[in-house]
């Protein structure tokens, strides 16, 4: 072999043994980056729609076609819950905001319909008579003011015409004074205004008398017949007016303060749909259900058209005070376990906590908080109560872990 040769081989000898000893080097323990430093510890996995369940390795859950998630040893600290984003997306969390508003107090309820009795009219005979023809011949029939009701006839109303008559000729002072008086005698007897002046036009006597309907209304009693005989103070007809009619309604005994006297109100009928009608709480009669502890309200409703009618069912919306203004959240963010009340807040830097609040009253979708949160946090509004399970069950966990460390005694 040349000299020249022996160089060449002498230098790729050299090349080798630098490369063997820096591999060396690099595989030295004391030059490896340290697993534990790098690596996130995994305490368990989790199906995050089964929180309940733990596995010691990662895979498929056996209950919904998904992967399992770690969960990690520093999200215990902190936050209560942890979720990737990832996860929350898969999850559909949504955030609010508590935020100050005004709420304003409602309720709904059902109530029937009724007459209302302050318009009620009751067609009176005030003589002994007889009915000689009816107009109105049913029950539940519409009439108008000084629509024919009935004509009768009275031997009282006929003499006591017959004396007004012999009297209207009467000039002096004495005569025109029992005159008015025999005009006056036959409005206390009950014959119409409109029969007294036809006398004084015609200067003749009738023997029959119409009696017509004093108010706009139903009749909503008939109590006599063609041919039939009445007695004085017998009631002939009752007629009922509709302009405005009541509805009364079964309230709860806690929410009765939400609705004062004076309050408004807005029906609403099936038998007119798109309709709404107005009205006022009238009063809150004073006997309370003691099955049910309901009040019976009486709302005066005005019955435009007259479309309603006694014994239809309507849907009642009570508007009350408006309270002043306080915090409040949207009523989905809100967990109420029958035990205890809480609110799932959002961390900024990622991370969730489960929050005891005391509510108010709520209305229009809005919860008011009374105590527990802060204006402008960060809120969960769907997905929370799969959060709430979880720091729930690490609560639990956290509390054996606790208890199995502490020494035997």
């Amino acid at each position: 072999m040349s000299r020249e040769h022996k160089l060449i081989a002498a230098v790729f000898v050299a090349l080798l043994v630098g490369v063997g000893i820096g591999f060396a080097i690099s595989r030295h323990p004391a030059n490896q980056p340290s697993v534990e430093k790098t690596e996130r510890k995994v305490l368990y996995w989790h199906d995050p729609m089964s929180p309940g369940a733990r596995f010691d390795k990662p895979g498929k859950s056996p209950f919904m076609d998904m992967d399992l998630v770690p969960v990690y040893a520093d999200e215990v600290s902190g936050a209560q819950v942890t979720v990737s984003p990832t996860v929350a997306q898969n999850l559909g969390i949504r955030l609010g905001t508590v935020e100050k508003a005004a709420l304003q107090q409602r309720l709904s309820t059902v109530g029937s319909v009724a007459f209302d009795e302050r318009l009620l009219e009751v067609v009176q005979a005030r003589v002994d008579g007889y009915v000689i023809r009816l107009h109105v011949k049913s029950a539940l029939e519409h009439v108008r003011r000084g629509q024919p009701l009935a004509d009768i006839q009275s031997p009282t109303w006929l003499a006591a015409q017959e004396e007004y008559l012999a009297l209207l000729d009467a000039q002096s002072e004495r005569g025109r004074g029992i005159r008015e008086a025999a005009r006056q005698r036959l409005a206390v007897l009950g014959v119409p205004e409109a029969t007294i002046r036809d006398l004084e036009k015609t200067r003749h006597t009738n023997a029959t008398t119409t009696v017509v309907a004093p108010i706009d209304g139903v009749v909503a009693e008939l109590a006599v017949r063609e041919g039939a005989a009445f007695a004085a103070g017998a009631a002939l007809f009752r007629i009922n007016g509709l302009t405005t009619v009541w509805t009364n309604a079964q309230v709860p005994e806690a929410q009765v303060s939400m609705i004062p006297i004076g309050s408004s109100a807005t029906a609403h009928a099936t038998a007119w749909p798109g309709m709404s009608f107005k009205g006022k709480v009238m009063a809150l009669l004073p006997e309370v259900d003691p099955q049910t502890r309901t009040l019976p309200v009486r709302i005066e409703i005005e019955n435009a058209g007259f479309k309603l009618a006694p014994g239809m069912f309507v849907s009642l919306e009570f508007a009350g005070n408006t309270e002043r203004e306080q915090l409040v959240v949207p009523s989905e963010a809100v967990i109420l376990t029958g035990e205890r009340t809480v609110v799932i807040a959002a961390r900024e830097e990622g991370g969730f906590d489960v929050v005891n609040v005391s509510v108010g009253m709520e209305a229009n979708g809005k919860t008011a908080i009374l105590s527990g949160l802060t204006e402008g946090q960060s809120i969960v509004l769907s997905g929370q109560f799969l959060i709430d399970s979880e720091a729930s069950l690490r609560s639990t966990v956290s509390r054996l872990s606790g208890d199995a460390k502490e020494p035997q005694q």
